[in-house]
């Protein structure tokens, strides 16, 4: 922690309710920083988990929710203006691939509006670093593997990728006009306890359970980037209190997509070892102890054949290696799970 922010700073978390952002929120509160987490608790997945991911944050005195929506303009701005945040995680958005071809108009608001809100907040009120959830959707249609930062981006395959690929735009104009500091985080394929309902691992994990297909887009033949909980929130931690300084050696001759002469910076956060989905769904009936019922089906509009991180650039910044192998992350994962599951079945 830098000798200028005071750890009673207050670090506000958007999407505190939300996967990624509970546990980041949770982090903060366990190193004594004071959070006050944000979330609209939409019904885009069961509140009921949002609520209990809540309950966990809840007990920490120098935690505070606030529950409001970031298109709302105004609440915001009041938000802003009473606690004058030093630094901003913004992971709340409108997640998913497949939900942006039918319902477009929730990205707008959540991912476009919500984002110009976060920054005009950040402007206005002496933000000193804003951290923001981007996706290795913003890779689009590119086929060059691994996906590296300094890599153009400028051809998305779902609304979705190109919302986040906004953000970035925004973030650096920002960076650029008003010398915010901004550092954007491309998440490859995060799974873990307290995940989201619609990821692989855990819809998968449900339907193994309970006795019902799953099923394997482009026959089965998908690699992702899995990435464990646990080591993409220490890459975030280390990152909060290293906001970007000016690339002195960019140039508008030749730039270089990652960074700009502006405090603008932009990460994978990702596994750098994928693996096929087949080979989750295996680890899965081995960890439950009972055979998937396969349904094979095509790519789906919007998706990519393969995801694959290169974090060289985050290695060398804060020493961010991903130390949770596939084997251990599914294991973890069925074993809280089915924890959850039953609690849930008992009413708790």
């Amino acid at each position: 922690m830098t000798d200028t922010m005071s750890n009673s700073d207050p670090i506000l978390v958007t999407g505190a309710a939300g996967f990624i952002g509970f546990h980041v929120a949770r982090r903060l509160l366990e190193l004594r920083r004071a959070v006050v987490g944000l979330d609209n608790l939409n019904a885009y997945y069961d509140p009921n988990l949002k609520q209990t991911r809540l309950d966990h944050l809840r007990p920490f005195a120098n935690f505070r929710f606030e529950k409001m929506d970031l298109a709302d303009r105004e609440s915001v701005a009041e938000l802003f203006g009473a606690h004058r945040f030093p630094v901003v995680m913004h992971l709340a958005a409108q997640a998913g691939v497949r939900y942006s071809l039918g319902d477009p108009h929730a990205y707008a608001s959540a991912n476009l509006t919500g984002f110009i809100n976060i920054l005009e907040g950040c402007r206005h009120h002496g933000c000193r670093h804003l951290v923001y959830a981007s996706s290795s959707s913003v890779y689009g249609a590119n086929t060059g593997l691994p996906f590296r930062v300094g890599d153009n981006v400028d051809h998305p395959v779902s609304l979705y990728g190109a919302t986040k690929k906004a953000n970035e735009l925004m973030a650096h104009a920002y960076a650029h006009l008003f010398a915010l500091p901004a550092t954007g985080l491309r998440f490859f394929t995060v799974y873990g306890p307290w995940g989201r309902p619609d990821m692989a691992v855990w819809s998968f994990t449900a339907a193994i359970v309970e006795g019902r297909p799953i099923r394997l887009f482009n026959h089965g033949r998908m690699r992702r980037d899995f990435t464990y909980i646990d080591d993409v929130v220490e890459a975030v931690v280390r990152l909060i209190d290293r906001p970007p300084q000016g690339n002195p050696a960019w140039s508008g001759d030749a730039p270089d997509p990652a960074s700009s002469s502006a405090p603008w910076r932009v990460y994978n956060i990702g596994n750098n070892r994928p693996i096929e989905v087949t080979e989750v769904v295996r680890l899965l009936e081995q960890a439950l102890g009972k055979a998937a019922i396969r349904e094979l089906a095509p790519m789906q509009p919007g998706d990519v054949p393969e995801t694959r991180a290169d974090v060289a650039d985050l290695a060398s910044v804060v020493g961010f290696a991903p130390k949770t192998p596939i084997e251990d992350g599914i294991e973890r994962f069925v074993r809280w799970y089915l924890d959850y599951r039953q609690s849930r079945r008992r009413g708790a």
